[in-house]
């Protein structure tokens, strides 16, 4: 029997304009099927649509219960995909050392790290002196006053 893994996406609310669609109802299904085409194109089979309640805060102390359209997609787990069980929970360190060891690189020989490329020998790189960024701190120009206003005209 497959396994599936589900993805739930919120349907759109409203129609983005596009050219040569006119009223809300061609808006919507071409927004609709443009965002089903981007989900297949991922691998992802539309398998429903689903309102389900939702409970928000309404100021303080309230709470509503709103509806939410949601859109739900599945698609199959590849054969690669571990299945769940007891046979294979209990794992020896055997296992678990030879699984990592065919996960390293092969540049490296059995037992020996490989090698890593250093610069010069503990030398950090040279920043220089600090700059101050007009843009960041708000700089609006020479005037000396870094661009807040209090009232008073530079002179």
């Amino acid at each position: 029997m497959p396994q599936y893994e589900y993805k739930v996406v919120p349907a759109p609310l409203k129609g983005e304009r596009a050219k040569g669609l006119k009223g809300t109802r061609e808006r919507f299904a071409h927004t609709l099927m443009a965002l089903m085409n981007e989900m297949g194109r991922d691998g992802w089979e539309y398998l429903r649509a689903d309102t389900l309640p939702c409970e928000e805060r309404q100021g303080l102390t309230g709470r509503t219960t709103t509806f939410q359209n949601m859109l739900i997609f599945r698609r199959a787990l590849g054969a690669e995909a571990p299945v769940p069980g007891p046979e294979r929970a209990p794992r020896s360190p055997e296992e678990i050392a030879a699984a990592a060891a065919a996960t390293l690189s092969a540049g490296a020989e059995p037992g020996n790290a490989p090698a890593v490329a250093r610069g010069s020998a503990g030398a950090a790189p040279s920043l220089g002196p600090a700059r101050r960024d007009a843009a960041r701190d708000g700089d609006k120009g020479g005037d000396g006053d870094n661009g807040r206003n209090d009232g008073v005209a530079a002179e």
